[in-house]
């Protein structure tokens, strides 16, 4: 069956190009920076795992990245917009970046270009790994016949369900990225406290402290179990994922103790282990580890 719409969507989704062009979905990157000088385009031109070689080898270096530009987005949404094509723009949470306000910025000047061009910026309310799944929820509904519309209204009703519930290996790439938030009134001034943390609505909140890690983890399959309980959802009826920064190792020991849990609450066989990428990475440093969830479409 012939797409109904294209699918576009910031560098933050976390797709390899492998997929991405499997999907055909049309990523358009973030920039990152280790000396605040040379940008170069995540996954591109700086792979993941470069990316964290770079962190764990220079403890003391934090990375920054910059968002798409809205020249970017006009670059990506111009053939589109010319060939009378509709197409779906996913973006990260517009609380964590400007790439949602640039995608829509490009998007108008092109209505104004080509009056009859059907653009949709969609603001995802999350990030990395989760974004993703949303993305790939968006390849589903396209593959399955929907028009741009019937997707956006699929899409839309599910996207408040998300939530990422995850912890750190160090507050200090929070702290210098600007994103520490709410978070920073729960382990000020507490030596070895690291925090758990909560995405909804699009933007962090604190979960909760620990001190050993594996408690922290054990304390994220609760929280997990505990959301899925009480959310007035069916658990069968979500989207589960993984994700994790440098430690490929522990993400996989961490999946097969979530996925115990799930299957005992819904039966679930399979759980996906995802890379965060350095979007995100820049901001968690090299030890971020969590689960996303998110309502079926």
């Amino acid at each position: 069956m012939e797409a109904k719409f294209a699918l576009i969507s910031d560098g933050s989704c976390d797709f390899s190009l492998e997929e991405a062009e499997r999907s055909q979905v049309t990523l358009v990157p973030f920039y990152v920076s280790f000396d605040d000088a040379t940008y170069r385009r995540e996954t591109y031109e700086v792979g993941v795992r470069e990316f964290y070689e770079e962190m764990v080898s220079h403890p003391g270096v934090y990375p920054k990245s910059s968002m798409p530009s809205v020249d970017d987005y006009l670059q990506v949404f111009r053939p589109f917009a010319a060939a009378g094509t509709p197409a779906l723009c996913v973006c990260i949470t517009s609380k964590f970046s400007g790439s949602f306000n640039c995608a829509s910025t490009a998007a108008g000047i092109l209505r104004e270009e080509f009056p009859a061009c059907d653009l949709c910026v969609l603001n995802s309310r999350v990030n990395t790994v989760l974004q993703g799944e949303v993305v790939r929820e968006a390849v589903r509904l396209r593959d399955e016949g929907c028009t741009l519309a019937q997707a956006v209204e699929r899409l839309e009703a599910v996207i408040p369900t998300g939530r990422i519930i995850f912890t750190i290996g160090s507050m200090d790439y929070l702290k210098m990225g600007g994103r520490i938030g709410k978070v920073a009134s729960v382990v000020s001034g507490a030596l070895g406290i690291k925090p758990l943390i909560v995405l909804k609505e699009g933007e962090i909140f604190p979960a909760g402290i620990f001190r050993s890690r594996e408690k922290g983890k054990a304390r994220l399959i609760e929280l997990t179990r505990r959301h899925m309980e009480t959310c007035g959802e069916d658990p069968g009826s979500y989207r589960y994922v993984i994700g994790y920064g440098y430690d490929v190792e522990e993400a996989k020991a961490f999946r097969d103790a979530m996925l115990a849990m799930l299957r005992e609450l819904c039966g679930l066989e399979e759980l996906k282990v995802r890379q965060i990428g350095a979007t995100i990475g820049v901001h968690t440093g090299p030890y971020p580890i969590g689960i996303g969830l998110l309502k079926r479409a």
